[in-house]
């Protein structure tokens, strides 16, 4: 794991702690951090809500989550800074008018979505979600926003996953992650 993040050490300490790491799963070969046991800890996750809070109060009016753990933790947080939440959500999921981006994933492609209407024209958003993998959903995210009139703040995730390439593909965007694997 790399030490370099933007969040105190407490923070990193708190995530790592409540991870859990499960071998070959959705696929063969693949590790999987699971955050589960972090946001069923009522004490940990409240904890980790309030220090994501100070960082960013002030600084966005909105929060977007990405399907699906996203959700788990833009909804909190926008209602900790008193803002709204938008849902990215995959195509088909969202009641019209919808945006879409259509976007490349390593073995086919996929679709995310916004509802337009939710985004006020220079609103400041906030992307989060757990995981940083390739980049493909969060840079379709930051396109959603910027087409609705919003303007994408950065991205914030909990675990990055760096031999992924996602920071490269979203070069040029503030990516903040509190664990790098």
């Amino acid at each position: 794991m790399s030490e370099e993040t933007p969040f105190p050490a407490e923070t990193v300490a708190l995530v790592q702690s409540h991870l859990r790491e499960v071998q070959d799963f959705p696929a063969p070969g693949v590790l999987f951090r699971d955050i589960t046991p972090l946001i069923a800890d009522p004490q940990g996750f409240g904890a980790l809500i309030n220090i994501l809070a100070d960082r960013y109060r002030g600084k966005v009016d909105a929060v977007a989550g990405l399907e699906s753990r996203g959700f788990i933790l833009a909804a909190p947080l926008a209602l900790e800074l008193g803002v709204g939440m938008l849902t990215v959500r995959k195509a088909g999921r969202l009641p019209g008018p919808v945006v879409g981006v259509d976007y490349d994933l390593e073995y086919g492609s996929a679709r995310m979505e916004l509802q337009p209407f939710t985004v006020q024209d220079g609103q400041r958003v906030l992307v989060i979600d757990d995981v940083l993998a390739t980049g493909g959903t969060a840079n379709a995210a930051f396109e959603l926003i910027e087409r609705a009139g919003g303007v994408p703040t950065g991205l914030c995730v909990l675990i990055e996953l760096t031999d992924l390439g996602g920071r490269e593909r979203l070069a040029g965007r503030q990516v903040e992650s509190v664990l790098k694997y």
